[in-house]
């Protein structure tokens, strides 16, 4: 009896000391967080995209009942918060993810089934929803797409490209009928890469094609978006009025469009860390909704009356409100914009009632309204890049008003022009340095002057080229816009004038191997522990963001590579890229796979001998066949022998993996096969040599199945086989 009493006193003892310790705990917690007050509520928001990429790296769609925890989630934690607001935050942080979750499911159940384009050339009809202008001919955008005349009407829109010399000009909202070749959204260049198929899904696209006739226009068939008609207008016009690439930047500025900028003219402003200009948002409704309000409160002053009997400052913000509102959906209310336009009527609303303007909790609430609108954005380097430079530039503002305030001192014009050259050099080195490592991650370049061209490019935008454009739109539909769009013509021909300077210098852009996946949601994890937090523990971010920038070093691309189509097959080894290459095959699945190994050039297998320092060794078959090719990532690692006319039955049980971009037939017992079928049937593959034994992934496997993934192919007739299999 002593022995249990003595017992029981020991876990009471136990569990009070434990209760005790939680109950510190608790307490440490509150006052650490009651120190965060004003810096919880954008975590919100970063839980809410936690539970975007939660849903996205799922194998597998979830039931739709999936979706309920998160109103639920929100009710207990605003319940809980009435009585003890930190736990109520705590609890919110899981309600967010859970409504981010929700969010993605729903739209992902809302979006229109895959469709299968015809394998064949059809004549396609449909109403143009929108017209795209490029360096050679027009590219429109079909609704109410139609693969035969007794077909039924298609759910998804359709992506096609006129000829170049096709004198039809169809307009929104026009019929066409035309023949044309259509194919389904391309699959990821390897498992892992950019999925153009999931990002195809949730714009509404199920296809993309070229015309290989003319096409009929029916002028007025059908209806349009809102503004896509005046937007092609007023793009059409541009171009006519300033020819050459200063037209085609000037319209993209004016409407959003970027297709008919030439090639060589949009790698100038991408070397030269330009291309930001191109992509119409913050920096561009800033210009558009500030010039409103600066000129419509001017207008309201000079006018007496009208002065004395209303608050010329609040009919500005109005009238700022509805130019963004109007210029965000004639550039196609594009990520960035819906971005900026919901910081700007933040901004605007806090103007117009004497609060801060520009916060860390508007940047989380404008954040969290495009997740929930378009939860896919989240993955795309638009809504990153756009996110991190903002996210930057306040946290950045926060950090050195002081130091700029005391620079400025007391007005003097030789201060507030350092203070305007120290803000334009600051504003370029943070905001390059926030996006640096999204587009390392996405495009695997490096712009190195960007700073330099921003601190030329940037003031002409903003004092030359925006006004302009601004005023010719007022003036089009008088018909009095030449002048202005001359005026916008010569500062877009400036604007080019340096990006093509910087990007001639030496080493302006250099390739880099890119971030992988868990290394750029290392950095944002860390760059957001940095920004958002104010006490010291903030500086944990800083080795988190390390790690993100030094993943790529960490992180081994495959080895070898074999497209969808098997067409192309790839072999990385000893700092080099080998390719075999047939006929057909994709150029921008090979500039995919030197980006993602961070090269600029391949060579070919050699037709016989050996090459990086022995890791391929390739023999010539019989009766003149290139035979086969051993390959091997490490000395002491697994084989793999690409065939290359050599029967199948040489190399099965010879190599871990035997790859053939013809069919092998029958069971090769030994070896995992990647060939022509496996392709066809799962999507491209990548292969890693580097361990006891090789791993194959297969696109398929690595995306699962999800509702913007196609089924398995099931082959009905002979005709549905691919290609290769056809005897």
């Amino acid at each position: 009896m002593w022995n249990a009493l003595l017992s029981s006193t020991i876990a009471r003892d136990a569990a009070c000391r434990i209760g005790a310790a939680l109950v510190a705990v608790g307490q440490r917690m509150d006052l650490l967080l009651a120190s965060e007050r004003g810096r919880l509520a954008p975590w919100l928001a970063v839980a809410m995209g936690a539970g975007i990429l939660g849903y996205f790296t799922l194998h597998e769609e979830p039931p739709l009942w999936a979706v309920a925890p998160g109103p639920l989630l929100v009710v207990a934690a605003w319940l809980v918060a009435t009585r003890a607001p930190h736990a109520g935050w705590l609890i919110g942080l899981v309600a967010a993810a859970a409504l981010g979750f929700g969010a993605a499911l729903l739209h992902a159940a809302a979006a229109p089934p895959v469709i299968a384009p015809p394998l064949r050339a059809v004549v396609l009809s449909g109403i143009v929803q929108d017209v795209d202008l490029l360096p050679e001919g027009l590219r429109v955008t079909l609704g109410q797409v139609r693969f035969g005349p007794q077909d039924a009407v298609q759910p998804r829109s359709i992506r096609v490209r006129l000829r170049a010399n096709d004198p039809a000009r169809p307009a929104p909202g026009d019929g066409i009928s035309l023949r044309a070749l259509v194919r389904a959204p391309s699959l990821p260049a390897f498992p892992g890469a950019w999925d153009f198929q999931r990002a195809a899904y949730f714009a509404g696209q199920g296809g993309a094609g070229f015309a290989i006739g003319p096409a009929e226009v029916t002028p007025a068939a059908g209806a349009a978006p809102p503004l896509s008609g005046l937007r092609a207008a007023m793009e059409a016009r541009v171009t006519a009025a300033v020819p050459g690439a200063a037209g085609a930047v000037a319209a993209a500025l004016l409407t959003g469009g970027q297709s008919a900028i030439p090639r060589a003219d949009m790698a100038a402003m991408r070397d030269s860390g330009l291309a930001h200009l191109l992509s119409v948002s913050g920096l561009h409704i800033a210009i558009v909704m500030g010039v409103t309000f600066w000129v419509v409160r001017l207008l309201v002053a000079c006018w007496r009356w009208l002065a004395l009997r209303v608050d010329g400052k609040v009919w500005a913000g109005v009238a700022a409100l509805g130019a963004g509102g109007f210029y965000m959906l004639l550039t196609g209310s594009q990520v960035p914009m819906q971005r900026s336009f919901a910081m700007a009527v933040l901004v605007t609303l806090a103007l117009l009632s004497g609060r801060h303007a520009v916060t860390l909790r508007g940047l989380a609430l404008a954040a969290a309204a495009v997740m929930l609108l378009a939860p896919d954005a989240l993955l795309g380097p638009s809504f990153q890049m756009s996110f991190a430079a903002v996210l930057a530039l306040v946290a950045g503002w926060e950090a050195l008003r002081a130091p700029v305030q005391r620079l400025r001192g007391d007005g003097a014009w030789w201060r507030r022009a350092a203070v305007f050259g120290v803000g334009l050099v600051m504003t370029s080195v943070l905001a390059g340095l926030a996006t640096a490592p999204f587009g390392l991650a996405h495009f695997g370049r490096l712009q190195w002057y960007g700073v330099a061209a921003n601190a030329v490019a940037v003031p002409l935008t903003s004092v030359l080229v925006m006004p302009a454009a601004m005023l010719a739109a007022l003036l089009m539909p008088l018909g009095l816009d030449g002048p202005a769009l001359a005026v916008m013509g010569w500062g877009c021909e400036a604007v080019l004038m340096v990006a093509r300077e910087v990007a001639s210098w030496p080493g302006a852009a250099t390739g880099a191997r890119p971030i992988p996946p868990w290394g750029v949601m290392c950095f944002a994890f860390g760059m957001l522990w940095l920004c958002l937090w104010r006490a010291r523990w903030r500086w944990a971010g800083v080795p988190l963001m390390a790690l993100g920038l030094a993943s790529a070093s960490l992180h081994r691309p495959p080895d070898l590579l074999v497209s969808n189509d098997a067409r192309l097959v790839g072999f990385a080894a000893d700092g080099g890229f080998w390719l075999q290459r047939q006929s057909g095959a994709s150029n921008l699945v090979r500039d995919t796979w030197l980006r993602a190994h961070g090269l600029a050039s391949a060579q070919p297998f050699p037709r016989e001998g050996d090459a990086a320092a022995g890791a391929i060794d390739c023999r010539a078959g019989a009766r003149g066949t290139l035979g086969a090719c051993r390959l091997r990532a490490t000395p002491q690692g697994p084989v793999a022998i690409l065939l290359r006319g050599e029967a199948p039955e040489h190399a099965c049980g010879q190599a871990a993996v035997v790859v053939s971009a013809e069919p092998v037939r029958g069971r090769c017992a030994g070896s995992q096969v990647v060939d022509r079928f496996a392709v066809w049937r799962d999507g491209p593959h990548a292969v890693w040599l580097d361990g006891a034994a090789a791993r194959v992934v297969s696109d398929r496997a690595f995306r699962g199945a999800r509702p913007w993934v196609p089924p398995p192919p099931v082959p009905r007739a002979r005709e549905e086989l691919p290609p290769a299999a056809v005897e």
